[in-house]
């Protein structure tokens, strides 16, 4: 009798150690689509600022048509993105297309005083700050997580219940620090 209430107990312990172990993994999965949700709000208020920016820079630049045509596009792709991965290139085509837009709107002088440009623009570089701090939480929680889908016993839990890593959000560093090239 007494070897019947230890394997009970046994089982009793793998069954309390596999619902501890999968109610950890649906609370990492839960915080890593949280903190995406805070990526994609902070993506959101930048592209809701972008067209701002563009008709503001409409009324100085009239004749650099390409640069904003390129900075709606890439604005259209980034809106439109669906994976993280995707997003990230999305974003980077976004970020080299503002940079050229700023470079260009060195050349007017009026457009440089403007207090709605210049507002746009300090609220912009405060958005990509947020997207920068977000984008690590979520890099983060990401690690964490896939860290526990690949260890093991977690991993045995995980491969049981189907969870599956997540992706990173990685933006093109090598982008973020070119000058972009601005011709007239």
């Amino acid at each position: 009798m007494s070897l019947l209430w230890i394997i009970i107990g046994v089982v009793a312990v793998v069954v309390l150690y596999l619902l501890a172990m999968y109610n950890a993994l649906v609370r990492q999965r839960n915080q890593v689509k949280e903190s995406w949700s805070d990526i994609d709000i902070q993506l959101k208020r930048r592209h809701n600022l972008i067209p701002n920016v563009v008709e503001t820079v409409k009324g100085y630049a009239a004749h650099e048509n390409k640069t904003l045509q390129s900075v709606t596009e890439a604005r259209t792709r980034a809106l439109s993105a669906q994976t993280p991965e995707d997003h990230a290139k999305a974003e980077n085509m976004l970020s080299s297309t503002l940079k050229t837009l700023f470079a260009v709107s060195e050349q007017y002088p009026d457009l440089k005083a403007n207090a709605n440009f210049l507002e746009l623009q300090r609220e912009l570089s405060d958005t990509e700050d947020k997207i920068q701090a977000a984008r690590r939480h979520y890099n983060t929680t990401v690690s964490e997580f896939n860290t526990t889908i690949e260890s093991f016993p977690s991993n045995a839990v995980a491969g049981m219940f189907g969870f599956k890593q997540a992706e990173f959000f990685e933006l093109d560093e090598e982008g973020a620090r070119s000058v972009p090239k601005v011709s007239f």
